[in-house]
């Protein structure tokens, strides 16, 4: 019997896909309307973090992806908090399951720990699943705002720097004077 290799998942940057090929994962994962949804409308208009969004590929097969995007939490105090939301992590329907999702997650969270943007991050998602596997929980974000319907105990957080306020969560636009 011949030697086989298997077949090895590699990360890479997704700048280095295809956006065609990164925008029909997203829509074959979540739907021609996920632009729709709240997670989106937090980040409106921002692009994505470069270092910290990645694609899964084998054998030049896109398998799944991961963004981040930078954020902001605007408190009804005046504080004003620099955030990263996590998402969407898209794996195609077919590999689902098979751990390519949570390798995913945790390449962006240890490159965010190395660029030093770990201190405040978000998402909205399963709590079981990202509480247990990387720690996020909703115990700081109760009385945020976002731009849309949102399952309260799906909008979590991690971080130091994660405010436990009331305040709004939008887009990070920078004004340089």
């Amino acid at each position: 019997m011949a030697d086989e290799e298997t077949p090895v998942i590699e990360f890479v940057p997704i700048a280095a896909i295809d956006p065609a090929a990164v925008e029909q994962l997203l829509d074959h994962a979540f739907g021609r309307d996920r632009h729709l949804r709240t997670a989106y409308r937090i980040r409106e208009g921002m692009a994505a973090i470069p270092e910290l969004s990645f694609a899964a590929v084998e054998d030049g097969a896109l398998l799944g992806t991961i963004q981040c995007w930078p954020i902001r939490f605007a408190g009804d105090d005046g504080v004003d908090v620099p955030m990263v939301q996590l998402g969407p992590v898209a794996v195609d329907p077919a590999r689902q399951q098979g751990g390519i999702g949570r390798a995913l997650t945790a390449h962006a969270l240890a490159a965010a720990e190395t660029v030093g943007l770990a201190e405040a991050i978000t998402l909205i998602g399963d709590p079981e699943y990202y509480q247990r596997f990387f720690g996020f929980d909703a115990s700081r974000t109760a009385a945020w705002r976002v731009p849309g319907p949102v399952e309260r105990h799906r909008l979590l957080a991690r971080g130091a720097g994660v405010p436990d306020g009331a305040g709004m969560l939008g887009p990070r636009i920078t004004v340089i004077a």
